[in-house]
């Protein structure tokens, strides 16, 4: 097939831009620079996508065809809207151009030049359930018994272990000991299933998601004459939040853009998508791999005010030499008040200080509840939190995935406390019973019809009744085994009720049958862990499990947000990840304390960079105010809790960067 560039039409009819009038210097050089490796770091808030987007209608303007621009992002709605801003520029409708994700472009390459490897036109692309369960029967296939252990990954977790190291280009084995440690014991049999799984796909003519990818990067490395043919066609390649891209991604630009005509255009400070593939050397390493790369920095930031700013670039400083781009936020709005630090008792007092700090901003200076934000590291932070805010009255929106007693995590292990405590309860018996192989509703409502005829004719109690063999007969024969090992666990947890405070008794439980559960149905295990340990800590304000339990159904209902609106005026509660991107008028950081911000992973594992990243978005989120905030003691296991310090983050920072906020605990602050 002749893949030779196709006749080019006449130039197109550009309007004139006056592109000095419309972009700042800082813009203007990038979007005007001669073709070549450009890098093009844009700090928080200084207008990347207007940079792009001007940069599109710059080339167009010097003559360039839109079919001779490859745009790459990483989500098709800012291919859109900035496509569309092309248009409203110059007149050139968004189909004339290859823009999208990388996903997309590469389904369109692989459809038009993927039968030298073997990829059909007409191959079908597998959703994220149809790759789980095409994986799940391969492995089957092999071995039949694997998933009836439960600790081992379930289809789930085990398509993610697979998907990450192909995304990053590990071996299995090496994603499993980076990513994945407490599937050790098994990773040497992974990859095995990998191989086979990806034999299965290519006899079905089928494509997951990382195919996409990874059979595009094979196709222009094994098809010369097509990898010719995008390079020779794309003259020029523009790359969207470049430090977001993995290793194949990178790989695949440097293909097609083995004339240097690349703008790559990102933030090193912002890269903090590792475990979702994102690597870090690729921005770092760019000039390397694309000689006389010119870098260009763009520093002024539209978002915040001067403090806040020269916080953020507090934060950078701290970055280690060698190991990051230099650059300075400059700001082009008037001065405010520096950014606080907060230090609290404990997560209810910090709580309490959002709560007080929110309702005045709101009812005193008219600031919206939906400009407020709070930003966290991890999920089991906020509990406290969404408690505060709930009890009073004020709405806010849980962004970044469901309310803490909502979790899925959550509400079995307290399902299974609540059956313990009390065994009349079947709609608690079922949601655990359920996760035994082969156990659905009506199978779960035999074994406790069974479980408590069998305790009444022996007189026995309801928990000892489940570990008879009369009932024990009753299991589906694929479950008995866990049966066996939930009904042990349901023992000790109930001893521990008898003997014990509500804390001791939700430690049992995370120890026993529901621990080894949570291991093999979550790749990220130690993070849901996390927070059912910090439900250990909720529970030791409770003598009593009744008030324990009660108190958690009440919170549910105070908490709930099925009936807010996620456009109506309530705060924002959202992790640092998801909050990238976003910007509010008044932003608190909470859990800034060594073990939280930064994670205690990252502080054992000795690499703390990406987390000192996430905190510079988490600051450069805020337009207006900003208020960082650290409890001094966890609510942990242990009596007393324990003693925490504040981040490292924040004693990086040199004290005249903020101000201290002091709590003032009788009578406010």
């Amino acid at each position: 097939m002749d893949h030779a560039p196709e006749a080019a039409p006449p130039p197109d009819s550009v309007p004139q831009i006056d592109f000095r009038a419309q972009l700042n210097g800082d813009q203007y050089a990038a979007v005007t620079a001669d073709p070549g490796p450009l890098l093009v770091l844009a700090g928080a808030g200084s207008g990347k996508t207007r940079t792009l987007t001007y940069r599109v209608a710059w080339l167009l303007s010097q003559g360039v065809r839109p079919g001779e621009i490859l745009l790459l992002t990483f989500t098709n709605k800012a291919a859109r809207e900035m496509l569309h801003r092309v248009q409203e520029l110059t007149g050139i409708e968004p189909k004339r151009f290859w823009g999208g994700t990388f996903h997309s472009i590469g389904n369109r390459a692989l459809r038009m030049f993927g039968e030298p490897i073997g990829i059909p036109p007409s191959f079908t692309i597998l959703d994220a359930d149809e790759s789980e369960r095409l994986l799940k029967q391969v492995v089957e296939s092999q071995d039949k018994a694997f998933f009836k252990d439960k600790t081992r990954p379930r289809p789930g977790p085990l398509f993610g272990i697979i998907s990450l190291a192909r995304n990053t280009q590990l071996t299995v084995e090496a994603t499993v000991d980076r990513y994945f440690p407490h599937y050790a014991d098994i990773a040497e049999r992974l990859p095995a299933f990998a191989r086979a799984y990806d034999l299965r796909k290519r006899e079905q003519k089928v494509c997951d998601y990382d195919d996409l990818l990874e059979h595009w990067l094979t196709l222009l490395r094994q098809a010369p004459d097509v990898a010719a043919y995008f390079s020779q066609r794309f003259r020029h390649v523009l790359v969207d939040e470049y430090q977001d891209t993995n290793t194949i991604q990178a790989q695949i630009v440097d293909t097609i853009g083995s004339h240097h005509r690349v703008m790559a255009v990102g933030d090193d400070a912002q890269c903090i998508y590792s475990w979702r593939g994102a690597n870090f050397e690729n921005i770092m390493t760019f000039p390397e791999r694309h000689p006389g790369t010119a870098i260009h920095r763009i520093e002024t930031n539209y978002r915040s005010t001067p403090e806040i700013l020269n916080l953020a670039n507090g934060v950078l400083m701290a970055q280690p030499k060698g190991r990051h781009f230099d650059k300075e936020l400059r700001a082009a709005r008037g001065h405010m008040e520096k950014p606080y630090i907060v230090q609290a008792m404990d997560d209810r007092e910090q709580a309490e200080f959002v709560v007080k700090r929110t309702r005045s901003l709101h009812e005193d200076e008219g600031v919206a509840l939906s400009s407020i934000a709070v930003l966290y590291r991890s999920h089991f932070i906020a509990v406290e939190t969404q408690i505060a805010l709930a009890r009073a009255g004020i709405p806010y929106h849980i962004t970044s995935g469901v309310k803490f007693f909502e979790r899925q995590h959550i509400r079995d292990l307290v399902a299974l406390l609540r059956f313990v405590y009390n065994p009349s309860d079947e709609q608690a018996w079922e949601r655990i019973a359920v996760l035994l192989p082969k156990v659905g509703e009506k199978g779960a409502q035999k074994l406790h019809s069974a479980a408590a005829g069998h305790a009444r004719e022996a007189q026995a109690d309801f928990i000892d009744a489940l570990g008879a063999e009369a009932v024990r007969s009753r299991v589906p024969k694929n479950a008995r085994g866990e049966w066996e090992a939930l009904a042990v666990s349901l023992k000790q947890v109930s001893d521990s009720m008898r003997e014990g405070r509500p804390a001791d008794a939700v430690e049992t439980a995370i120890d026993g049958w529901y621990g080894d559960y949570l291991k093999g149905a979550y790749a990220d295990y130690s993070d849901r862990l996390e927070e059912l340990t910090a439900l250990v800590g909720f529970a030791q304000r409770f003598e009593e499990m009744q008030d324990f339990l009660a108190q958690i159904l009440l919170l549910n209902s105070e908490t709930s947000d099925r009936h807010v609106d996620a456009e109506a005026d309530a705060v924002k509660l959202t992790t640092v990840h998801q909050a990238k991107g976003l910007e509010y008028d008044v932003v608190f950081v909470i859990g800034l304390a060594d073990g939280q911000f930064p994670g205690r992973r990252s502080i054992e594992a000795g690499d703390v960079e990406e987390e000192r990243r996430l905190f510079y978005v988490a600051v450069t989120r805020a337009r207006n105010e900003l208020y960082l905030s650290f409890p001094k003691i966890a609510s942990r296991p242990g009596p007393g809790g324990m003693m925490l310090t504040p981040s490292r983050f924040l004693q990086e920072l040199s004290p005249d960067l903020y101000q201290e906020l002091k709590i003032k605990r009788l009578h406010g602050w």
